[in-house]
C-alpha cells in the first residue's frame, strides 16, 4: 500500500486545471473553468472546474470529485493506480508499506507465466492451427496475447526456474495438489491460454480451452484473492477506451466472441467469465454512463442469462438492449461468414431492456387460459415494481397490450384501484426545487465542518425541506458526495459567518414553530390537555428564537 504521508504530500502538489486540462479543453468561466463533460455526451458546457476548492463537478450527469478521482474515472483506473500515475507525471516519489513488494511479486510471475504461454504457442502447430480455422489473425493473437500451456511438468519446471514458491503458485491459482498421490500439477496443462486482466491491465488469472477432447472445453483460474470472475470483464482493458468514445459496450458470452468482434472492429466489446452477468458486473460496466448491449445466444440458457441481465440493468436505468444469435450463431460465428453487415444492424437496433424483459415474462405463459394470463400479470406486475417510477408507468400501456388486459389493471397487483389525493404526485415531487437559503448554510457547514455539531444539536434534515438528502450527507461527514460537490463549487451559493449563520437557523425555526402552531390548533384529534401542552411548549420556544436565543428542534408531531 501507499503511504498515505506520500498521498497527502501529491495531493499538495496537484493543480486540478492543470491534471484535467492535460485530458479535455478547458475555458475560463468567471473563477472556475468550463468543458463539455468527458463522461457523458453533451452540446452545452455543464463541466466546471475549480482551481479555489481543486474539485469538478459536472451539473449534466452529477460526476465530481477532485484530481485523483478524475484520473480514476477517465482513465479507468483504481485509487492506487492513478495516484502512481499522477506521481510518475509530476515526478513525485511515493512511499509504500511492505505489500508494494508482494504487488509486484504478483505482477511479475503472472507476467512471466503468460510471456512463456506465448512462446509455447509458437512452437504448437496444432494449436495455432485451431486457432486460425477459428478464424482469429495473427494479429489478434499478439493483441489478446493468447498462448499455449503445455504438459504439467513443463510449467512446474518453469516456475519453479523462475523460483516461484509452491505457495505463491497455490494462491495465485497456478499450481493444485492431486487428491489421491499428493503431487502437484499446474492448473492450465494442454491448453490454449487467454490471460485476464484487470481494468486496468493488469494480468491476475488466465482461461484456458481444450485442444485434447477433455471433457471441460473451457476453464478458468480458481477463485482467489487476485481472481474473482464475478468482477472481471474479458477484454475491458482493451475496449474500455472505445466504450467511452462510442458510448455504448457490447457484453458477449465468451474469449473468441470478444477476440472476433474486436477482428471486425467491434472493439468495444467484453465478455463475462463463464458465468452470468453479475451485481458486481454492473459498476464497471456503467462507467463513463454507457448503453449496454447483451449479445448472448438465443438458446433456453442464454435467453435465460439475458433475462437476468436485462432485468438487473433495467431496475438500474441502464439504457441499452438484447440481441439473440439464433440457428446456432454466435457473435464469432457470424465474423467468420464476413457477416459484419448484419452483425452492424443487429447491435444498432438491439430490443430495449424493458421491452425484452416484459416480452420473455408474457411469452412464458398460456394467455389463452384465463388463469396463465392473471399469472403473467403478476409476474410482469413484479418486473416493473422493480423500474423507477417513470418508467413504470411508461411501460404499464406496453404490459397491457401484449396481455390484452386493461392498463389500469396494470402495476398494481391485478386490481384495479381508483387514484386519491394521496396518490397525486405533488408539484414538489414533480420538480426539482431549490432553497438558496438551505443551500448557503450547508455550503458554510461544508467549509467550517467545525460548525457541524453545533447544527445539529439544534436542527436536524426534517428542517431542509428541500435539501433535507444533502444535510444528511453533511452530518454523515461524506464532504466528497458529487451532491455536496455541486454545492461547493457554485459561485451563486454564498457562505455566511457564524453570526449569519445562528441568525438563518433562527429563521428556519421560527418558520417552523409558527406553522407548528397553526397545525396543532387546527387537530380536533388531540385530547384538550396535550394541545394546551403542545400550545404552551410552541409558543415558549418562538418567544425564545425572537430573543435571539436557539432552541432544539421539536416536531410535536409536525414534519
Amino acid at each position: 500500500m501507499i503511504e498515505q504521508e506520500s498521498i497527502e504530500a501529491l495531493k499538495s502538489r496537484l493543480d486540478i486545471v492543470d491534471v484535467i486540462g492535460s485530458y479535455i479543453e478547458l475555458k475560463k468561466a468567471g473563477a472556475n473553468f468550463k468543458a463539455n463533460c468527458p463522461f457523458h455526451g453533451e452540446k452545452t458546457p455543464s463541466f466546471v472546474v475549480s482551481p479555489a476548492k481543486q474539485i469538478y463537478k459536472c451539473f449534466g450527469c452529477g460526476a465530481g470529485g477532485d484530481s485523483i478521482k478524475f484520473v480514476m474515472e477517465y482513465e479507468k483506473l483504481t485509487y492506487p493506480e492513478a495516484i502512481e500515475k499522477l506521481a510518475s507525471q509530476y515526478n513525485i516519489s511515493l512511499r509504500y508499506t511492505e505489500s508494494k513488494q508482494n504487488f509486484s511479486r504478483e505482477k511479475k510471475i503472472f507476467e512471466e507465466l503468460n510471456d512463456f504461454f506465448r512462446r509455447n504457442l509458437d512452437n504448437h502447430e496444432v494449436a495455432k492451427k485451431y486457432l486460425h480455422e477459428r478464424g482469429i489473425y495473427e494479429s489478434s493473437i499478439e493483441k489478446f496475447e493468447i498462448g499455449y500451456a503445455p504438459e504439467s511438468f513443463k510449467t512446474l519446471e518453469f516456475l519453479r526456474a523462475k523460483k516461484v514458491s509452491f505457495t505463491d503458485a497455490k494462491n495465485f491459482g497456478l499450481v493444485g495438489v492431486n487428491a489421491q498421490n499428493g503431487r502437484p500439477y499446474a492448473f492450465f496443462r494442454e491448453r490454449i491460454t487467454f490471460p485476464i486482466f484487470t481494468p486496468s491491465g493488469k494480468i491476475v488469472g488466465f482461461g484456458g480451452r481444450t485442444i485434447t477432447n477433455h471433457p471441460a472445453k473451457y476453464i478458468n483460474s480458481p477463485e482467489s484473492k487476485l481472481f474473482d470472475k464475478s468482477r472481471l470483464l474479458y477484454g475491458y482493458h482493451k475496449a474500455k477506451t472505445t466504450i467511452l468514445q462510442k458510448g455504448e459496450i457490447i457484453v458477449t458470452e465468451g474469449y473468441l466472441d470478444v477476440i472476433m468482434l474486436h477482428q471486425a472492429g467491434f472493439t468495444n466489446t467484453v465478455a463475462t467469465l463463464g458465468t452470468a452477468l453479475t451485481a458486481h458486473h454492473i459498476p464497471i460496466l456503467t462507467r463513463g454512463d454507457p448503453k449496454v448491449i447483451l449479445a448472448y445466444d438465443g438458446d433456453k440458457a442464454g435467453r435465460a442469462a439475458a433475462f437476468k441481465a436485462a432485468s438487473m440493468l433495467s431496475a438500474k436505468g441502464v439504457g441499452g438492449g438484447v440481441v439473440l444469435f439464433e440457428e446456432g450463431m454466435d457473435p464469432a460465428d457470424m465474423v467468420k461468414a464476413h457477416q459484419v453487415d448484419k452483425l452492424k444492424t443487429l447491435f444498432k437496433k438491439p430490443k430495449p431492456h424493458i421491452e425484452f424483459c416484459i416480452e420473455e415474462i408474457v411469452h412464458g405463459f398460456d394467455l389463452h387460459d384465463p388463469l396463465q394470463k392473471e399469472q403473467a400479470l403478476h409476474k410482469a406486475d413484479d418486473y416493473l415494481k422493480t423500474l423507477s417510477p417513470v418508467l413504470r408507468d411508461e411501460y404499464r400501456g406496453y404490459v397491457a397490450v401484449l396481455l390484452g388486459v386493461d392498463e389500469r389493471l396494470v402495476a398494481r397487483g391485478g386490481r384495479e384501484t381508483v387514484p386519491t389525493l394521496q396518490n397525486q404526485p405533488s408539484a414538489d415531487n414533480l420538480r426539482r426545487r431549490e432553497d438558496i437559503a438551505e443551500l448557503t448554510m450547508i455550503k458554510t457547514i461544508m467549509n467550517n465542518p467545525v460548525l457541524l455539531d453545533t447544527v445539529f444539536d439544534i436542527v436536524g434534515a426534517e428542517v431542509f425541506r428541500i435539501h433535507g438528502h444533502e444535510f444528511s450527507l453533511l452530518a454523515q461527514e461524506q464532504f466528497d458526495h458529487p451532491d455536496l460537490l455541486g454545492i461547493a463549487i457554485r459561485d451563486d451559493i454564498k457562505e455566511l459567518d457564524e453570526a449569519s449563520l445562528k441568525k438563518q437557523l433562527r429563521l428556519f425555526l421560527l418558520k417552523h414553530y409558527n406553522e407548528s402552531l397553526r397545525i396543532v390548533a387546527r387537530n380536533r384529534g388531540l385530547d384538550s390537555e396535550k394541545k394546551n401542552f403542545y400550545l404552551r411548549k410552541i409558543r415558549e420556544n418562538i418567544q425564545k428564537l425572537k430573543r435571539g436565543e436557539l432552541v432544539a428542534y421539536e416536531s410535536f408531531g409536525v414534519v
